[in-house]
């Protein structure tokens, strides 16, 4: 069952560093741009993944294709997909072992995140962290508290 727990979520986004943003958008009025930013300003990490834009610079990031060409492990999977699009993501994330997939608010796939849990994942949906990181309480990464 995908967490909502408060201590877990908190626990995520307070030892989460990298992050893989999978469906990450060059447009500023998308909500993954926006997203991908604010976690930037909070000190994180993000590496955009969207095959349209491969190679392209996303907020001072390259964009890789998929996350399995990614150039270094990451903590987290962000998922910006439609449900459906959603399957492929989680199996690469489970043969990465990443240990974290998020999926953003209105992403919902049970049988995908059953099958991260399964593997050892743990799996956050339908849930955003811009939203989750004030509501914690969360410093930006590295500030003191």
């Amino acid at each position: 069952m995908p967490t909502k727990d408060s201590r877990s979520i908190h626990n995520i986004l307070t030892t989460v560093r990298t992050i893989a943003l999978v469906g990450a958008s060059e447009k500023t009025n998308r909500p993954s741009h926006e997203v991908m930013e604010y976690l930037q300003q909070h000190g994180y990490r993000i590496i955009p993944v969207n095959p349209r834009l491969e190679g392209q610079k996303v907020l001072g990031e390259t964009v890789y294709a998929d996350i399995l060409s990614l150039p270094e492990p990451v903590d987290m999977v962000e998922v910006f997909l439609a449900p459906e699009r959603t399957d492929a993501v989680i199996d690469q994330a489970i043969e990465l072992k990443v240990p974290v997939i998020w999926m953003q608010i209105g992403v919902i796939n049970e049988a995908g995140a059953a099958r991260a849990e399964k593997a050892g994942l743990t799996v956050v949906m339908d849930l955003c962290p811009k939203q989750e990181i004030p509501r914690q309480g969360i410093p930006a990464v590295g500030a003191e508290k």
